[in-house]
């Protein structure tokens, strides 16, 4: 077992977690910066990101006003104005600055070079910086190229954080109402060696993504798993609005099932592709006057809608009538997965169905990053900043990432002198577990964990359903803390422990909000009768 010390321990190597540790590696030459990864460094929520990033970049044509509104729109009341504001107003200086950094977003064909801005659902504007089909890629690597510039940047690849280490672990009482609970790093598991090393820091700034992976059909990779979500609820940190999980209306369907789930784009509906039946026949001007580029919680309960009520598999994406070259041009990675499968675009309709793909909710924090517990900052996909309310709007999300992550950069920059290391935390204490007998005990509870999440905390919930889901959630909770008290420690075993705690805080929360909202519908509250400003827990 190690011991490791740090200045600042970022957990995830996605945009927000390159983003902070750049900046502040560029401030503080003289300080140490630790970046983990639980799988190889490039692997990340932000990797999979095809759409772009949301900006005010053609100032003749937008406004921050529009670029606001239509978030506050998709937010459907909950979106708290002020920090949608300061993301839109100072989202791109963000942008410009991962563009000096080397990112090469589309530009237009012609002597001016502008650059192409795209359309999404719920956006009233062309307002969207891409990288053909593949932006989170893009991003992905000008960030990883950018902070290996920096030698003190340290990337530790296959380490997996188990727990936050707080006063809770110095022997104090901690409880959620507490008011000075402080952070001082958490103990990781070294994949590599199968010891669990203890990180002790002055800051932590947890950018760990979704958990996506909470549900059978998902957008999300494999890593996303909610760890530091789950982390910061047990180290009783405060998470809010975890019943809004956005799904993504557009997921490529696949008979055989693929996890993760193929995203086929927004932004093809932003070209001009048009959802219809199987028949050929369009359907979205029954549920919203935007037609296939309302916003995703309504697309997405439409389409939901339109297979229940006909009793099939999928809807579909009509792509027919736009011009192959630019199609594949803008989407080769779309275009070529489909050929793969069989389907051509310019031929034949592209089936879709609906997949879990990004959570609203999170770790709970204010216009600085800082979460309930001090020296415990929290960006990207994993925190609540109170952009996104009871629904996202395409393509806000690398945005908040990079605003925030700078906004937390500058707020610990002054301050990290002033916290010190605790030194006398203790190791991990692993006495009195042996190795798992059976790893199906933890597979097995795993599959009915996404069973129990997408057939009773879908897209469309009942007070019956989530009240089933709550007493099947907690005999797996029961079985899977024995198997925790009892056997050593595995990425499995934590991954199924946080999917659960997820899976949990969704469904209560989901249970608290009586009213429908935004992402969150019920058949017992089909209208917004009863509004219900944040469901913190």
């Amino acid at each position: 077992m190690a011991r490791i010390t740090t200045d600042f321990l970022v957990l995830g190597s996605g945009i927000a977690g390159l983003t902070f540790a750049i900046k502040t590696a560029q401030a503080h030459p003289d300080r140490k910066i630790l970046v983990l990864t639980k799988t190889d460094q490039g692997e990340s929520n932000t990797r999979y990101a095809q759409g772009g990033v949301a900006a005010v970049w053609d100032h003749e044509k937008d406004t921050f006003l529009k670029h606001v509104e239509d978030t506050l729109d998709a937010g459907d009341g909950l979106c708290k104005r002020e920090i949608v504001e300061l993301v839109v107003e100072e989202g791109p200086l963000r942008v410009q600055e991962i563009i000096e950094w080397g990112a090469r977003f589309d530009k237009e064909k012609g002597a001016d070079g502008n650059y192409d801005l795209a359309r999404e659902g719920g956006h009233s504007e062309h307002r969207i910086l891409h990288y053909k089909d593949l932006t989170g890629w893009e991003m992905q690597r000008t960030l990883m190229e950018e902070a290996h510039r920096y030698p003190n940047i340290e990337i530790l690849e296959h380490y997996f954080a188990l727990d936050l280490i707080t006063q809770h672990h110095l022997g104090r009482m901690v409880i959620r109402v507490t008011p000075d609970i402080e952070c001082y790093g958490c103990y990781a598991l070294n994949k590599q060696n199968g010891e669990i090393d203890t990180i002790l820091s002055r800051a932590t700034v947890l950018c760990t993504g979704g958990a996506g992976q909470v549900y059978k059909s998902t957008t999300n990779p494999v890593i996303a798993t909610g760890d530091g979500i789950a982390m910061t609820y047990r180290a009783k940190g405060r998470v809010e609005n975890m019943e809004f999980v956005q799904f993504h209306p557009t997921s490529l369907y696949s008979p055989a099932g693929e996890n993760p789930s193929f995203l086929v784009s927004e932004a093809v509906r932003g070209f001009g592709g048009i959802l219809k039946t199987a028949a050929g026949e369009e359907f979205m001007h029954l549920y919203d006057e935007r037609l296939s580029l309302a916003p995703r919680d309504i697309v997405a309960r439409a389409i939901d809608s339109e297979m229940k009520k006909r009793g099939t598999d999928c809807m579909y994406l009509d792509c027919r009538h736009l011009d192959k070259d630019a199609f594949v041009a803008h989407f080769p990675t779309i275009y070529d997965k489909c050929l793969n499968m069989g389907i051509d675009p310019m031929r034949d309709l592209i089936p879709v169905v609906p997949a879990c793909h990004y959570m609203c909710g999170g770790i709970l924090v204010d216009e600085h990053g800082r979460s309930s517990i001090h020296r415990l900052y929290a960006a990207g996909e994993c925190s609540s900043t109170g952009l996104h309310g009871a629904n996202r709007l395409a393509s806000n999300s690398l945005l908040e990432a990079m605003v925030f992550a700078h906004r937390i950069f500058e707020d610990t920059r002054n301050k990290i002198g002033g916290w010190d290391f605790r030194t006398e935390v203790p190791d991990w204490n692993a006495e009195g577990t042996t190795d798992p007998g059976e790893m199906v005990l933890i597979t097995q509870s795993l599959k009915e964990l996404k069973e129990i999440m997408s057939y009773y905390v879908g897209i469309v919930r009942s007070n019956i359903r989530l009240k089933r889901a709550l007493d099947r959630l907690y005999l797996l909770y029961q079985e899977t803390e024995d198997l925790y008290r009892s056997t050593t420690i595995s990425p499995q075993l934590m991954e199924l422990r946080n999917l659960i705690t997820i899976a949990y805080l969704i469904t209560r929360s989901a249970t608290h909000r009586r009213e429908s909202r935004g992402l969150h519908f019920t058949t017992d509250y089909p209208g917004q009768q009863a509004f219900v400003e944040f469901s913190v827990l």
